[in-house]
């Protein structure tokens, strides 16, 4: 059996300008990722990692830490098929449909640093209508079906260029994981969003693999954090 590790970047800029930046904590983050790596003396075959900032900057940090500890690393190779869902996009289209809903929506998605919990109240009820496919057909944005027939892809060329007995590590995102575990378990789209909201900042999925037939092992793994003692470290967004 082989082991797939689908990891979640640090924390990034929620509420800036540009999010696709790590914070100084999402870096503290990754680097505290890849020590535990050393302490487990844990070595990856391969790593992949999506196109977006966040994501290579976590693989980056992470790798650079393993290898402070003595542990060869491989190069990342980028596969964008990794990369999250366009939850910009996701707003903009399914906004001005729940305004009528819901008023106060537009202040609170200008204002999410100040509203959070109702900025994910008001998000989740967008991305429900998404998934059941309620937005214009012609409006650009990727639909769920898109989105998760890709990370269909990423995973099995993972895979298929995988031998028996690897180690390997995909860095990515919460939305990119729950999609990947909704096809790999079969829970439902809304339950994978839910599961989604818990997704740790550079937490760990488990997957065991035997050629292209995939299980769970372990989800949302946070002891590189947890033994740090610092609650700051765990974060979700």
């Amino acid at each position: 059996m082989g082991n797939l590790y689908l990891i979640r970047h640090g924390q990034a800029s929620f509420g800036a300008s540009d999010y696709d930046v790590l914070s100084d904590l999402g870096a503290r983050q990754s680097h505290a990722l890849g020590e535990h790596f050393g302490q487990l003396g844990l070595r990856f075959d391969r790593c992949v990692a999506g196109s977006l900032r966040r994501q290579q900057d976590t693989a980056r940090l992470a790798l650079d830490a393993l290898r402070a500890s003595g542990v060869d690393t491989p190069a990342i190779d980028t596969d964008p098929d990794f990369n999250e869902f366009d939850a910009e996009g996701v707003i903009r289209s399914l906004l001005p449909a729940l305004l009528v809903q819901e008023p106060e929506a537009l202040h609170v998605m200008r204002n999410a640093r100040e509203h959070r919990s109702e900025f994910q109240r008001l998000f989740a009820l967008m991305v429900q209508r998404w998934h059941a496919g309620d937005h214009a057909e012609d409006d650009g944005l990727e639909t769920w079906s898109a989105f998760t027939a890709r990370l269909q892809r990423a995973l099995q060329r993972v895979l298929d260029q995988a031998a028996e007995g690897q180690n390997i590590a995909v860095f990515t995102s919460g939305g990119s994981i729950a999609a990947l575990l909704h096809l790999i378990t079969g829970i439902t789209p809304a339950q994978a969003f839910t599961l989604n909201w818990q997704i740790i900042n550079t937490s760990l999925n488990h997957l065991k693999f035997h050629g292209r037939e995939v299980s769970l092992s372990t989800f949302n793994s946070q002891a590189h954090l947890a033994l740090l003692q610092a609650p700051e470290l765990i974060t979700y967004r």
